[in-house]
């Protein structure tokens, strides 16, 4: 089976903060397996559902000269305008708006957030 999953590269062991902070805001997120976790490397491998997708989290060992960027984004449907202001919330808590909730041409309720881990969410009223 030839599966693609988003691979989120954390820096500085805050992978199980993230991870952490999408079990607490996605209702139904799932830790689905965390097989290594080093005290002095943070997570080596996790994975975690969100919403029936499936996300591999890691912690680098390695510091490097790249992070997240904008550009590349996890693209959220939300069944109802309640569940988008609560991801909106929690997610951009701490970290970024490129696109602040609102009415767009292509959604009538939409909003790009960056949390505070570096990671891009784009929250979309379904």
């Amino acid at each position: 089976m030839t599966m693609i999953r988003p691979f989120l590269m954390f820096q500085g062991g805050v992978a199980a903060e993230a991870i952490a902070l999408y079990v607490a805001t996605f209702d139904g997120a799932v830790l689905t397996s965390v097989p290594h976790a080093e005290p002095q490397h943070g997570i080596q491998l996790a994975e975690l559902v969100i919403k029936g997708q499936h996300v591999l989290i890691s912690d680098s060992a390695v510091d490097h000269a790249f992070d997240f960027t904008p550009s590349t984004s996890l693209f959220v449907d939300c069944d109802d305008r309640e569940e988008l202001e609560r991801l909106t919330a929690a997610l951009g808590a701490g970290g970024k708006t490129y696109m602040p909730l609102g009415e767009y041409g292509f959604s009538t309720a939409f909003a790009w957030v960056g949390d505070r881990f570096g990671v891009s969410w784009q929250l979309n009223l379904a």
